[in-house]
């Protein structure tokens, strides 16, 4: 089975790729999706809703200065009716700070020892 991958940079889109290997193991990635930006992703909404009712999309953005992901959901789409095969997922603040909560991995990814890495990364 195949999913497309929507996403606002390289790190996003990587991201994207760890989650389906690790919670869909068999789905592969068919289509990469990006072009710098969120800009890209909400302009781009409505054909990602409609080639999710063939094939599955994980689109992954930031929330950057939002209230809430379900409010920016609600913003991009309007008054579309999301395909349930639009999974849609907001990193709040931005997906760094997914990845620098796990200061073991960090430490690991980057090959540096994690007492190198802040403790408190607020």
């Amino acid at each position: 089975m195949y999913i497309n991958i929507a996403s606002e940079d390289e790190v996003s889109e990587l991201v994207c790729e760890r989650i389906i290997e690790q919670s869909l193991p068999d789905y592969r990635v068919n289509l990469r999706l990006r072009k710098g930006g969120n800009g890209y992703l909400r302009s781009r909404l409505t054909s990602f809703n409609q080639m999710a009712l063939r094939e599955p999309v994980f689109l992954l953005t930031d929330l950057d200065t939002g209230h809430c992901p379900s409010e920016l959901i609600a913003n991009w789409a309007g008054n579309t009716e999301l395909s349930p095969n639009l999974f849609m997922r907001v990193a709040v603040r931005e997906i760094e700070a997914w990845l620098m909560a796990d200061r073991d991995a960090l430490s690991v990814a980057l090959g540096i020892a994690v007492a190198h890495l802040p403790s408190d990364l607020t």
